[in-house]
This record gives C-alpha cells, structure tokens and sequence, in this order.
C-alpha cells in the first residue's frame, strides 16, 4: 500500500502574486491524484511536527524565528529574496515536516511500504540555521532524523533529483557518516552549491552536477553510473526522496530536459534498491516543479510506480 499525505494548510502558505512556489502547484498535484486510478492510495491528514522533532535539525533559535513570523493577514514577510511568510506559512511548515514524520511512521510501523507526501512549502534548500530557496524546516532530514529517535535506524539515505542542488539537506548530512546524499543538479543553478568535491566526511555524500540542456541520456547515465551503484554501496534501511520535478524540459526555472518518463525510471530504479537493502520502504516528499502540467503528469507518473511496489 501506499500512503498519501496533507494538510489543508498548505494552500494557506501565501507567497504573493506571481511566486513560482504558489498554492496552485498543490491543486494541480491534488487534482491530479484524485483521479479514480489513484483510489488505492491511503490519505492520511499530515500532523504538525512538535518542537523536539523541529530541533533535532533546527536549533530551538531557529525554530522559534520561524515559528514567530506570523504577519496580518493579507501581509507577507521575506526571509530572503524569494522566500516568503504570510499569516499560514508557519503552520503549514510545520504541518509539511509532520506529513513527513507521519509518512515515516507509516512505512516503519509497516502500514505501507511506500508513502509520498505532498506538502509546501519544500525543505530541502533550509540548512540547520537558513532558511532559503523556498524552503523553511528542512522536511526530509526532519523525517530521517525521526527514523532514527523513534524507530533505532542507523543508515538513511536521503536521494534528491531535484533540478536544483538541496545544500541545506547536504549540510545535515555531511558531517554523519550514517547518512548519505545523492543528487543530481542543473549547474550553474541556485544555490551554486553540489561541485562532485563536495564528498562528505565518509563519501557519504555523492553530486553530479549537469550542465543545461543535459537532457534524459545524462540524467539516467548520472544516475545509473555513479548515484544508484553508491546508494546500492550504503546499504540504506531507509530511503527518503526529495521530489523535485523541475528538471522537467517544460519547467520555467531550469532548462535540465528531463522527461516525465525519466521519472518513472528513476522511481524504479530507487525502489529495487529499497526492496535489497530497506524491506522496500521508501518515503517521497514533494518539493520543486513549476510548470502546473508537467507537475502532475510527473507526479501522477513517480506515485503510479510507487503504488506498484
């Protein structure tokens, strides 16, 4: 089974006019996903995130500043040049590092083998103590460190084929040799992070970086010659997704060229390895994808695979 995971608050998350991060995406991945095919699915209502399980990446600092920018109603606050608060945001950050707690305790206590958890706003450019790039609580390592207080795991893998570099997930990882990261990237691109050099303290962490234009043959040969055969080296008992579907050729933002069904093989690739190493227990979390139509068709495509599993 595969579980499904929201919240209601995460079209509260405002980011004003014209933000490519926008309530919209999630009512195009919801509509998509209420098709009838996708009836099998388990929706579950994603909780908040207490504050110990913020702070087990996020100083108690931190977590308080973020928590704390309430603006009125109908304001916005920038925490940097693109990353935005209004009135919702708080609650729905801390429902979207919950869906992925919840999605973990799923797949753990073993009510499914695969969840996704479709959530804003995403979390993979927030370090520890900088929020950026979209991105408030860091909702993935948030989930691999909840694996690992609630259920003993050692190795969790952290995989992100987000067209853009996930630095502040990269930042958790990399001082921990029992946690790896792998990712491919459009470079040069935000954040200007994910050089190959960038190994972690036990080559714990693996980036290919892509130039633009790279397109699907690149894309899989990243993955198939250096990402999967690493992981596959891991050994995970736990994989968790960070899944950005901007590397899409129609997507706004980048220009990797990537195609729907470069998703669909990856996915496959992902969960062969889960089902050797992990029991097949693998949690996707949503987190780019800019363009309304290529995010559902990928979206719809990636849970597709993982209702199979």
């Amino acid at each position: 089974m595969t579980l499904l995971i929201g919240h209601p608050s995460f079209l509260e998350h405002d980011t004003g006019d014209f933000h490519p991060e926008r309530p919209d995406r999630l009512r195009a991945v919801t509509a998509a996903l209420a098709d009838e095919e996708f009836s099998g699915l388990a929706r579950l209502v994603a909780p908040a995130a207490t504050i110990e399980q913020l702070t087990r990446v996020h100083p108690q600092n931190y977590v308080d500043a973020i928590l704390g920018i309430r603006p009125p109603e109908g304001e916005l606050v920038h925490v940097d040049g693109d990353t935005v608060m209004s009135a919702g945001s708080a609650n729905a950050a801390r429902h979207a590092a919950g869906a992925v707690i919840a999605a973990v305790d799923g797949v753990l206590k073993g009510r499914a083998s695969t969840a996704f958890a479709a959530v804003r706003p995403p979390g993979h450019h927030a370090t520890p103590d900088v929020p950026g790039g979209f991105c408030l609580f860091n909702n993935v390592a948030i989930g691999a460190m909840h694996a690992r207080a609630a259920f003993g795991l050692r190795r969790v893998a952290l995989i992100d084929f987000d067209v853009h570099h996930g630095q502040g997930t990269q930042a958790v990882v990399e001082p921990d040799p029992d946690l790896f990261y792998a990712s491919t990237h459009q470079y040069p691109l935000y954040p200007g992070t994910g050089s190959a050099r960038e190994r972690g303290v036990a080559g714990n962490v693996v980036n290919v970086p892509l130039p633009a234009g790279s397109g699907s043959a690149a894309f899989r040969a990243a993955w198939s010659d250096r990402l999967l055969p690493a992981l596959d080296d891991f050994a995970p008992e736990l994989v968790i997704v960070s899944a950005g579907f901007d590397a899409h050729r129609r997507d706004p933002l980048a220009q990797l060229d990537v195609e729907t069904e470069d998703f669909v093989w990856l996915t496959e690739e992902l969960l062969a390895i889960a089902g050797r190493h992990a029991g097949g227990r693998l949690v996707s979390v949503l987190e780019g994808g800019y363009d309304l139509a290529a995010l559902a068709e990928s979206v719809a495509a990636h849970v597709r695979v993982l209702m199979r599993a």
